[in-house]
């Protein structure tokens, strides 16, 4: 499996667009669905589903019109299950200059930890809640990413700020769910640039109390 990132929508979050013998899989489509279609087109890929970590709205700006065009089923954590269709709970309701987004409900709804995926997509899916209280994290072992949304950042953490939002939670998900993880796995997060579990360890103001 490849995998690329792809910055999206008006927060330029972090979307993935992971590839395998012709298929797609997107993560997080924030917005911008053209950008979105024309590289699936470049590299001729289908559109097989859409996964999401987690259903703010500047993770979710292109679902609905990407599902449209690819006929494909999104998958969301059933926590937030009502938050596609609520601009007040996906936030985009809540922020002055933010167009609402409001998306069919999702297709499919993950409900325990396992097993995601198949082929060269499968993964093991974590809940991995505090930004949100449906929050996953999709862990490629053998690829050494783990795609783990707006949980852990280069040197930051999460905000808990918005509904459902709370600190605690997320610093024991960073502790049982991040830290546990081998130091050279990369953390391909919802924001910013890219880094690793040990580097984060290390370095990260927020996780001193941890280690």
């Amino acid at each position: 499996m490849k995998w690329t990132k792809i910055s999206l929508g008006p927060l330029q979050t972090n979307g993935y667009l992971l590839e395998h013998e012709g298929e797609a899989v997107m993560i997080d489509p924030g917005g911008e669905e053209d950008r979105v279609n024309a590289l699936l087109q470049e590299r001729s890929l289908k559109l097989k589903a859409i996964w999401l970590t987690h259903a703010h709205f500047d993770h979710i700006g292109a679902v609905q019109p990407l599902r449209e065009k690819w006929d494909c089923p999104v998958y969301l954590h059933e926590e937030e299950k009502d938050w596609l269709v609520n601009p007040t709970l996906n936030g985009s309701g809540l922020f002055a200059g933010i167009e609402k987004i409001a998306a069919e409900p999702a297709e499919e709804l993950i409900k325990a930890e396992g097993i995601l995926g198949d082929g060269g997509f499968a993964c093991e899916v974590y809940h991995t809640p505090g930004h949100s209280p449906g929050s996953v994290s999709f862990y490629f072992n053998e690829e050494n990413v783990i795609f783990s949304g707006d949980v852990l950042f280069m040197a930051g953490v999460g905000r808990t700020d918005l509904p459902g939002g709370d600190q605690e939670t997320l610093m024991r998900t960073i502790q049982m769910r991040m830290l546990t993880l081998p130091a050279n796995t990369s953390v391909a997060n919802g924001h910013g640039p890219l880094t690793t579990i040990g580097d984060e360890k290390r370095s990260n103001p927020f996780l001193m109390d941890l280690n």
